[in-house]
């Protein structure tokens, strides 16, 4: 023990801590975010499930989530330390640090998935399915590549989470709204797309101005040190290359959105802001700037084309393009870290072993989260029904599931 606490840096862990923080403040984002982008009638409920996700998230990752995780194991999973962080060993932080800082991060991976099953899930079931995305699918798949497994192994590289913990939550809300179905009145008999507004775009504008600078934890607290000049330059060049690709993928969808639809979207600019986030994230620390801003403008075009090919093609209901902006776009980032990495892309003579092993790491973290999380859903819906009552969905989630409105007159 007097080994691991001499090998902590004062500096190092304030910064994590500081962090963790701003991740944490990444919650009332995403619930202002999902709040403002669906109808007033179903906010109480949103709410709660943000709650929900970070509550209970932190009980059970600490519980089991952490030891499978972060825990020795083996290359497919770690082991169980049942209420015990102590085994990460010696670090420049405190294993407590650890925790708290990989907590937060878990309770991100959950959240996501609420905004893709928007207005139409029983609470108690959602209660259900968090819980198992944080004692689960998400400690397994984030060992492959953050607990020493598999992947990490081969060489995979994500530095903040585009695959582990985007590309994750945003298959699992796909997965989620496949297995719901579209929300009554999503499409005409005939089968045409009808757009069902939010309620309150100011709320999703604040909760993604709140996102864009938790993201300065998410990302540059992921370098987990911030002593000595190499750590401080780190850290600055991953805050600029996280910013530059939210503003890339903000800009570049008000532009294209203004092209192709006669007027600029303001909905579509917030996801096109988080789909530069998101596809950013994983290789934040090893892209230049000018890389960055590559990675947000194809991830926020893309990002539109897949919003309208889920809405109008495939049929598929996801209220808050949360399967777009988290899944396609965490898929996208890590491959393009592949092309654009300074040290081992493809553009810069890597040759294509690097981008090979990201195209394989987030292919099969895919896999693994939506064919897990189909199968919970299919499970839970067989067995209970996953989806309220058509009254229930008509006149609200608020007053059936809470007892209570967001808005009172």
């Amino acid at each position: 023990m007097e080994t691991a606490i001499s090998t902590i840096n004062s500096l190092d862990t304030v910064w994590v801590l500081i962090a963790a923080m701003l991740v944490f403040f990444m919650q009332p984002g995403f619930a202002l975010v999902e709040a403002g982008f669906t109808r007033s009638k179903n906010s109480a409920n949103i709410l709660m499930k943000n709650f929900v996700d970070f509550m209970l998230g932190s009980i059970l990752f600490w519980f089991i989530g952490f030891g499978l995780m972060h825990g020795t194991g083996n290359g497919f999973i770690g082991e169980l330390h049942l209420f015990d962080w102590s085994f990460v060993g010696d670090s420049n932080i405190p294993a407590e640090c650890t925790l708290i800082f990989q907590t937060v991060f878990c309770a991100t991976a959950a959240t996501i998935v609420s905004g893709g099953m928007a207005e139409r899930t029983k609470f108690s079931m959602y209660i259900v399915i968090s819980v198992l995305i944080s004692v689960l699918i998400y400690p397994v798949e984030g060992h492959w590549t953050w607990g020493g497994g598999w992947l990490a192994e081969m060489g995979f590289h994500d530095f903040a989470g585009s695959t582990v913990v985007h590309a994750c939550g945003g298959v699992i809300a796909l997965a989620g709204a496949m297995v719901l179905g579209p929300r009554i009145g999503k499409y005409t008999k005939s089968g045409k797309a009808v757009a069902i507004p939010g309620h309150n775009l100011t709320f999703g504008v604040l909760g993604v101005f709140i996102l864009w600078m938790g993201w300065f934890g998410f990302n540059p607290g992921s370098q987990l040190a911030a002593a000595g000049p190499e750590n401080a330059t780190a850290i600055a060049h991953v805050m600029c290359t996280t910013n530059m690709a939210a503003a890339c993928g903000g800009t570049a969808v008000l532009f294209l959105t203004w092209l192709c639809y006669g007027k600029p979207s303001l909905s579509l600019v917030c996801n096109g802001i988080l789909a530069g986030l998101v596809g950013i994230t994983a290789g934040c620390d090893m892209v230049s700037i000018g890389g960055s801003a590559i990675i947000g403008t194809v991830c926020g075009c893309v990002m539109v084309g897949s919003v309208a090919l889920i809405d109008k093609v495939l049929k598929i209901d996801d209220p808050v393009g949360a399967v777009s902006v988290h899944g396609v776009c965490g898929f996208l980032g890590t491959v393009m870290t592949g092309l654009f990495a300074l040290d081992g892309g493809l553009f810069y003579g890597g040759g294509w072993k690097f981008l090979g092993v990201e195209t394989l790491g987030v292919c099969v973290t895919i896999a693994w989260s939506f064919a897990l999380g189909y199968a919970i859903f299919k499970i839970l819906d067989m067995l209970f029904g996953i989806r309220v009552e058509p009254r229930v969905e008509e006149e609200g989630l608020d007053v059936y599931e809470h007892g209570e409105s967001a808005y009172n007159a």
